[in-house]
């Protein structure tokens, strides 16, 4: 399974009148990993078996609307989609040795950053990557944006355009997916033309692109941001670890984080893009490894 090996089992769940698919693998306290757009739960696979080996109880989760999961048409803000997560938690009995560890990357860090803000006797631990929390992190400057930073960051506005980007994209999955890929990894070559294939497999089943979509439809909403202003009021009350990658994200989502979380890390990857997972896996063990062994 995706160069797993046999330790891991994909399972699924019904929780909330959806059903959610995950892959688990390992054992000791549960370590839940949520993916980001345009992905699935493959997108931790780099990692996984590191992580389960170091002794964690893994589950890489696919969220409504994303990988094998069920695409239900609404539900796509992030209170629903962690209440989703937190009934996920209770079904498969994770919290019964007390709280588990939650990280996120790019719509999933939304997610988990949710997690832990909605639902903090969950969470024992967080980790978020490559994540701006709309509501929270500050807006771009005004005028055209610099060439880099265009590349980053159009796709916020154009996700969320009723309609049109399901229709631009229709019979082009692939292509679109490739581009971006190419332009926000700073090594390109790791999006192989058989993990392509997977990505292009899930996004193209009924639905898919429009909950993609939908995602950002429903994260830049005036309620959905004013749920994360919230969120920021409360604080974050356990240990939080920012990475970000030197040529994407950087080190702005730690600085978003810092009013938010006392007992904060941070590290900046250097020659890494986007997708750390994917690109610089070993970097991301160095830094979420000892993280999640803390006391």
């Amino acid at each position: 399974m995706a160069g797993l090996g046999p330790a891991f089992r994909h399972g699924m769940a019904t929780v909330r009148g959806v059903r959610l698919h995950y892959v688990e693998g390992g054992h000791g306290r549960p370590l839940l990993l949520i993916p980001g757009w345009p992905q699935s739960w493959y997108a931790w696979r780099a990692v996984m078996p590191a992580l389960a080996a170091a002794g964690h109880r893994v589950i890489a989760v696919d969220p409504r609307g994303m990988g094998d999961s069920d695409h239900p048409p609404t539900g796509y803000d992030t209170a629903t989609v962690a209440a989703d997560l937190h009934a996920l938690v209770q079904h498969l009995g994770l919290t019964e040795g007390g709280p588990i560890d939650v990280v996120g990357h790019d719509v999933g860090g939304w997610i988990a950053f949710a997690c832990a803000a909605d639902w903090p006797a969950d969470v024992r631990r967080l980790g978020l990557m490559e994540a701006a929390l709309l509501g929270v992190s500050p807006p771009p400057p005004a005028g055209i944006p610099p060439d880099a930073v265009n590349v980053r960051t159009w796709h916020f506005a154009f996700n969320r355009l009723p309609d049109l980007p399901e229709m631009l994209v229709a019979g082009h999955e692939r292509e679109y997916l490739g581009w971006l890929f190419a332009q926000r990894a700073a090594k390109p070559w790791v999006f192989t033309p058989q993990v392509l294939d997977e990505y292009t497999r899930v996004f193209t089943q009924p639905g898919g692109a429009r909950t993609a979509f939908a995602y950002y439809r429903a994260g830049a909403s005036e309620e959905a941001l004013a749920q994360n202003r919230q969120r920021a009021a409360r604080g974050l009350p356990m240990p939080v670890l920012a990475i970000g990658g030197e040529l994407s994200v950087g080190a702005a989502l730690k600085d978003t984080l810092r009013p938010l979380a006392p007992q904060l890390q941070g590290e900046v990857i250097s020659g890494c893009g986007h997708f750390v997972m994917e690109e610089c896996p070993d970097a991301v063990l160095a830094q979420l490894l000892p993280f999640l062994a803390g006391a």
